[in-house]
């Protein structure tokens, strides 16, 4: 299993070249993962169809993509029709992604097949799929899907998972993202730690959006919620232990209730203290999670709105702890990520 956590130095490659004869552009020791970028090599990044119809082409790097040439062996892996469908499962503490690669072309499954995909019985299993793909506007282009084949605007886990996977594939220290909601900015912020800004929140009703014109820092519901965008609609209730909620009741009595019209997140949040909080997640068209980004992002928005806390906060989820930063330019989001394999979804399962 790979990391991106725990990845060679260029040295490291540099040397494995010299001491096992591989071509440039290849460094895994993954034999699945080696026998597809042989084929890559031998028959061109171009050479393929997509699984899902269309001729794939190198998309074109931008910003610090176009500065820094990176490893370019996960790269339109999709176009290889008889090794049926790569992707790469990525977590940020316990949300855990399928990550499809389309920079050399190709398109997303339908949402039939990604939620077979979602399956943690029968598929691969995930809270989010996301796909990257080149973009005109930012170094990368990101979609998302929900574990019911649901779309949504944002994932802020998947995102860190995406940047430092692609950070330390092209050696740069900053990238830009550009998803459904907005241009986000990813940093290398050291020791492993991932960071973005997930942009600012969305406070307006129409925005979020509600359904009628409330007061989004008092929602009329029972337990007095918040309701914040950040790209994807939540409603945030504080409660004094948040371990006495009954999430698998509370969070879908919620996260469909008829004041929002795209469904929503729900967040069960327990102030610790001025700079600290726990949260339990319920994440629309996934159930209860061990984390999520925009969440805690959330979250730490409605607890500074109430005058419960500062802007700067540590979250603590089921799976660790994320840094939340409100600042005057967005809500900044850091933590760990980690790359923990890669594989394929065969053609005889894609067809089933």
């Amino acid at each position: 299993m790979t990391s991106a956590l725990a990845r060679p130095s260029k040295g490291d490659f540099r040397r494995q070249e010299k001491e096992n004869g591989e071509p440039d552009r290849i460094r895994t020791c993954d034999p699945l993962i080696k026998s597809q970028l042989l084929y890559q090599l031998s028959y061109g990044p171009n050479g393929g169809l997509s699984r899902w119809g269309g001729r794939g082409r190198q998309a074109e790097k931008t910003g610090a993509l176009a500065e820094k040439p990176g490893r370019d062996y996960m790269r339109g892996m999709n176009q290889i029709p008889p090794a049926g469908l790569p992707f790469m499962k990525m977590h940020g503490l316990g949300n855990d992604f399928v990550v499809i690669d389309l920079r050399a072309g190709g398109s997303a499954p339908p949402a039939s097949v990604i939620a077979r995909i979602a399956d943690r019985n029968f598929g691969v299993g995930f809270d989010q799929l996301a796909t990257i793909s080149g973009d005109d506007r930012a170094d990368l282009r990101l979609r998302f899907w929900n574990a019911d084949g649901s779309t949504s605007a944002a994932c802020g886990n998947a995102t860190r998972c995406i940047a430092r996977f692609v950070m330390d594939e092209t050696g740069a220290d900053r990238l830009s993202l550009r998803t459904d909601h907005a241009i986000l900015l990813a940093e290398d912020a050291g020791g492993g730690v991932t960071r973005i800004n997930m942009g600012q929140p969305v406070l307006d009703w129409r925005a979020i959006p509600l359904a009628r014109p409330v007061d989004a820092d008092h929602l009329p519901i029972a337990g007095d919620p918040v309701a914040t965008g950040m790209g994807n609609p939540h409603m945030t209730f504080f409660v004094a232990d948040a371990d006495a909620v009954d999430l698998d009741r509370f969070g879908p009595e919620h996260e469909h209730h008829p004041l929002y019209p795209e469904r929503t997140n729900v967040e069960i949040v327990e102030v610790l203290s001025h700079d600290e909080i726990r949260l339990r997640i319920w994440e629309r068209g996934t159930g209860a999670t061990l984390a999520s980004g925009s969440c805690s992002c959330a979250a730490a928005v409605a607890a500074a709105r109430r005058g419960l806390t500062g802007r700067t906060l540590r979250v603590h989820v089921p799976g660790g702890e994320l840094q939340i930063d409100w600042r005057e330019d967005g809500v900044w989001m850091a933590g760990p990520t980690a790359h923990v394999f890669s594989g394929v979804l065969t053609p005889a399962w894609l067809s089933a």
